[in-house]
């Protein structure tokens, strides 16, 4: 499986963030794999944002009033926007797929990782 993640690098604070991941190699409608978007700020640990899978999402309690995930399965792709951005949500972003037989909350679990895309908050 490929995953690529795409979208803007540089984001003014306050905007809403908005990134895609284009899959291959698996269909993001699979009952047996989470589909999620995971961070790392810089210096900090992976953190878990959200997921989707099975026709239902699931996000991280921190960010669910500003997270949305939405999937595409005519393109194979899911994408993620958060909105009213700052400087703390300066991160490289990745989605990853985890099987469902894992915790896909814990980014550990996760095998199969996008390149990841830096996006940064800055005015």
């Amino acid at each position: 499986v490929q995953l690529v993640e795409s979208g803007p690098g540089l984001v003014k604070p306050l905007q809403t963030l908005s990134l895609t991941c284009t899959v291959s190699g698996d269909s993001i409608t699979t009952k047996t794999y989470a589909w999620s978007w995971i961070r790392q700020p810089p210096g900090k640990e992976l953190e878990w944002m959200g997921a989707i899978f099975r026709g239902s999402i699931y996000y991280s309690p921190s960010l669910k009033s500003r997270a949305s995930i939405s999937g595409d399965a005519s393109k194979n792709q899911f994408t993620l926007r958060l909105s009213s951005v700052t400087p703390e949500d300066t991160a490289v972003y990745y989605c990853a797929r985890a099987p469902l037989t894992s915790d896909y909350r814990r980014p550990d679990e996760y095998d199969d990782w996008g390149q990841g895309t830096q996006v940064t908050v800055s005015s």
